[in-house]
């Protein structure tokens, strides 16, 4: 299946690497994109900024400028379209709890009045960008079998207790890859608006006949990140730290477990759920995640990325993010087995090019 494919977000980090691969894939490609400020940094804010972001587009990329909450400018740019993948909204754990109304509306509203546009226009395939958050703490295993573990308390955190423990015998816990079939079990704002917006796809899918796919990223960094905004991914800020000459500074004490995927084998993950959704049974919601497959801690990524960009030493801090998780690892083997998609950039190679790449603009 090749036609007219909408992108949401598409002059973003991950949403630009999905343009990039579908027009490879012999896709037209429409963006829709509001190039708010805390992704694309303040230029993007009028004048010069905005018209140079559009212009960076591939040749041949349609592009309107709109927010996914206009319903108006989300019907036009509905016309003619095939499928949509669905890439905009505002990522990352945020600041505080202030953030929550904006993650709502930019996340849950402008997923809701898309869907709703779609289903006006009466398009049925749908792909979007759900992410690992969904499951809260990674699969765990003790001596009495499979466990979920509580959310860390403050008072371990404080006292460098990082490793979550089995709640009836207190023994530590082993994690394991965690596979879709898991309990859900969002743990901060931006976790609750990603299993709200699947929430809303099967809804949806099961309203009209449509066709929907889920994709839960896990770590996704690259070339093309946006630096030095709180609302990246660890990755981003690290190698950020690195531009600056300083040292990446690590969370706790750098042993959380991760699985690190780049960008150019997400954006083959969507396209591969662009061809398989078609191919799903009529109001059906499939959930994949979108991992490489190994295993790597966040302090074996900051030691990796020093050494490529040959930046100071990571320094870990015993610092915690209250939000996050400890350990939570991907089992990619459904999307592997049912769409034929896996990660091809290994871990090594892609730090390497991730050390000398350039990132976005600082966002103020």
């Amino acid at each position: 299946m090749t036609g007219r494919l909408l992108v949401t977000g598409g002059a973003g980090f991950i949403g630009g690497a999905v343009v990039d691969a579908a027009l490879a894939g012999g896709w037209r490609v429409r963006v829709i994109d509001s190039l708010r400020e805390d992704v694309h940094g303040a230029a993007s804010g009028g004048g010069g900024g905005a018209s140079e972001i559009a212009s960076a587009l591939p040749e041949g990329v349609e592009f309107v400028r709109a927010d996914v909450r206009d319903a108006e400018a989300v019907r036009s740019a509905l016309e003619g379209v095939d499928a949509v993948c669905h890439q905009a909204g505002k990522v990352g754990l945020g600041v505080d709890f202030y953030d929550a109304a904006d993650y709502v509306a930019s996340n849950d509203l402008g997923t809701a009045v898309l869907l709703t546009e779609m289903t006006r226009a009466g398009i049925g395939s749908y792909v979007f960008a759900s992410s690992m958050v969904v499951y809260g703490e990674g699969a765990y295993r003790s001596s009495r079998g499979r466990v979920r573990p509580l959310p860390r308390a403050a008072a371990d955190l404080d006292a460098g207790r990082f490793e979550p423990r089995d709640p009836e015998t207190g023994e530590a816990l082993e994690p394991e890859l965690i596979g879709e079939a898991e309990p859900l079990d969002p743990r901060n704002v931006y976790a609750s608006t990603k299993l709200a917006q699947e929430h809303l796809a099967a809804s949806w899918a099961r309203s009209t006949g449509g066709r929907a796919i889920g994709l839960r990223y896990h770590n996704v960094y690259g070339p093309g990140m946006p630096q030095n905004t709180p609302y990246a991914g660890v990755a981003s800020l690290f190698r950020s730290a690195l531009a600056r000459g300083e040292a990446p500074r690590v969370f706790e004490d750098g042993g959380q477990r991760r699985d690190f995927v780049h960008v150019r084998d997400v954006a083959g993950a969507n396209l591969a759920a662009v061809h398989g959704v078609g191919k799903q049974a009529e109001g059906t919601f499939r959930a994949f995640n979108v991992g490489s497959g190994t295993v790597h801690t966040i302090g074996d990524m900051a030691a990796a990325l020093a050494r490529a960009a040959g930046g100071a030493e990571p320094v870990v801090t015993g610092e915690y993010r209250l939000g996050d998780v400890r350990h939570i690892t991907a089992s990619s083997a459904l999307i592997r087995a049912e769409l034929g998609w896996s990660a091809a950039v290994p871990f090594d190679e892609g730090m390497r090019e991730f050390a000398a790449a350039p990132l976005r603009s600082a966002v103020r």
